[in-house]
C-alpha cells in the first residue's frame, strides 16, 4: 500500500476507532458541574458513562458480526447516523433519565465505529505489518484523550455542557460523509459469511481459542485499569485535590500523550527489536509497578505530583499494550475478522464497565478506590497473560 494512502486510512480508521475515549474523555470536565445542572448526584452522573460503556459492548456483538455478512461500510454508515442521532438527544436532554437514554442510542453508534475499525485493519494487513498499523493508529486514536478533555474544559469556559454534545453530533457528521466519499469496502463479497449460522458457528471456535481468549481479556483487564481513571479521575483530582476543569484537562491529556508516544514506540520496536509478545509483557510489568505506585500514594497520602507521575506511567502503557493484545488476538481470525472484533470489544468494555460500577459503590472521597481498582485490574491482566500461557497444551 502506498504509504499516502496508507496515511489517509489511518486517519480515517483512526477517527473511527476514537468515538469511544472521544464520546467519554469530552465531557469529563463537565461531571461535577452536570450533576449540580441536572439537580441529581454524582453517581447518576456517572451512570451515564456506564450506560455508554455497556452500549459500546452490545453494539459491538452486533456489529461485527453483521459486518461479516453484509460487508463493512453499510453498518458503519448506519452506525455513525445513529451516533449523531444520540448526540443531539444528550444535548437536548433535560434531564438525567433524558441523557442517560440518549447516551445508550450515542453509544450503539459509537460501537459500530470502534469495532468495524479493528476489523478493517484485519481485512487489509496481516502479521507485524498489522501490529505496526495498529500501532499507527495510536497515533490518531492517542489522541482524542489528549484533545478531548482539553477541547472539553476550553468549551466550558465559554458554553454549557450541551455544546460538548452538539460538538460530537458535528464530528459524526462529517466523519459520516468521509466514509461515504473517500472509504472503499475492505471485505469482497467472495470473503463473506453466509449467514448467521455461520456467523454462530465463528463464534464457537472463538470462545474456545484459548489463546484468543488469553489476549483479548488481557486486553480488556489493561483496558479496565485505564477506564478506572478515565471514570474516577474528574472526580479524584478536581473535587479531592483542587483542580479546575481547564487544570484537570491539561492532566489528562498528557495521559494521553503518553498512549501516543508509547504507541509509536511499540510500532518501531515491533518486529525489529522485539516481537509482539515480548513487548506486551513488558507493558504489563510497567503498568503493574505504575499502579502498585498510584496505590501507595492513595493510600499514602502522597503529593500530587508523584500521583500524577505514577498515573501517567499506567495510562501510557495502554498504547503498548492494546496494539500488540489486539494483533496477536485477531492474527487467527482472518475470515471472521468482525466477529472477532466484536468479542474483544464486548469483553473490553463490559470488564471495564464491571470495574467502573465497582469503584463507583465505593464513593469518590478519596483516591483509594479508583488506585485499588486499577491496580487489581493491572495485575490480573499480567496473571492472565503469564497463567493462560503455561497452562497451554
Amino acid at each position: 500500500m502506498p504509504r499516502l494512502q496508507r496515511a489517509r486510512l489511518a486517519v480515517v480508521l483512526g477517527s473511527l476507532a476514537a468515538f469511544g475515549p472521544l464520546t467519554i474523555d469530552m465531557y469529563l470536565p463537565a461531571m461535577p458541574g452536570m450533576a449540580r445542572d441536572l439537580h441529581t448526584n454524582t453517581p447518576m452522573v456517572q451512570l451515564t458513562l456506564t450506560v455508554f460503556v455497556i452500549g459500546l459492548a452490545v453494539g459491538q456483538v452486533v456489529a461485527g458480526p453483521l459486518s461479516d455478512t453484509w460487508g463493512r461500510r453499510r453498518p458503519l454508515l448506519a452506525g455513525l447516523a445513529l451516533y449523531v442521532a444520540g448526540s443531539l438527544w444528550c444535548a437536548l436532554a433535560p434531564d438525567v433519565g433524558w441523557l442517560i437514554a440518549g447516551r445508550a442510542v450515542q453509544s450503539l453508534g459509537a460501537a459500530t465505529s470502534v469495532v468495524l475499525s479493528r476489523a478493517i485493519v484485519r481485512d487489509l494487513f496481516e502479521g507485524t505489518a498489522m501490529t505496526r498499523f495498529f500501532s499507527t493508529l495510536m497515533l490518531v486514536n492517542g489522541a482524542a484523550p489528549i484533545l478531548a478533555p482539553v477541547i472539553g474544559g476550553q468549551l466550558l469556559a465559554v458554553a454549557s455542557w450541551p455544546a460538548l454534545f452538539l460538538v460530537l453530533a458535528a464530528f459524526g457528521g462529517v466523519l459520516s460523509l468521509v466514509v461515504a466519499l473517500a472509504l472503499p469496502e475492505s471485505l469482497p463479497a467472495e470473503r463473506r459469511r453466509a449467514g448467521f449460522r455461520d456467523t454462530f458457528g465463528a463464534f464457537r471456535v472463538l470462545v474456545t481459542d484459548r489463546q484468543y481468549l488469553r489476549y483479548v481479556l488481557t486486553a480488556a483487564l489493561m483496558f479496565a485499569a485505564v477506564f478506572a481513571y478515565i471514570s474516577g479521575s474528574s472526580f479524584v483530582l478536581q473535587d479531592v485535590h483542587g483542580l479546575s476543569p481547564q487544570q484537570f484537562s491539561l492532566v489528562f491529556g498528557a495521559n494521553g500523550l503518553g498512549i501516543v508516544l508509547f504507541g509509536q514506540l511499540n510500532g518501531v520496536l515491533v518486529g525489529r527489536v522485539a516481537g509482539e509478545h515480548a513487548l506486551l509483557r513488558t507493558g504489563l510489568g510497567v503498568a503493574v509497578a505504575g499502579a502498585a505506585g498510584v496505590l501507595l500514594c492513595a493510600t499514602a497520602d502522597l503529593p500530587l505530583p508523584l500521583l500524577l507521575a505514577c498515573l501517567f506511567v499506567v495510562v501510557s502503557m495502554l498504547g503498548l499494550v492494546l496494539a500488540n493484545a489486539t494483533s496477536l488476538a485477531l492474527a487467527g481470525h482472518a475470515r471472521s475478522a468482525g466477529a472477532a472484533s466484536s468479542l474483544q470489544g464486548l469483553l473490553q468494555f463490559l470488564v471495564a464497565g464491571l470495574a467502573a460500577s465497582a469503584m463507583g459503590l465505593a464513593g469518590q472521597s478519596t483516591a483509594v478506590p479508583m488506585a485499588a481498582t486499577m491496580a487489581v485490574c493491572a495485575a490480573a491482566a499480567l496473571a492472565v497473560l503469564m497463567v493462560m500461557r503455561a497452562r497451554r497444551p
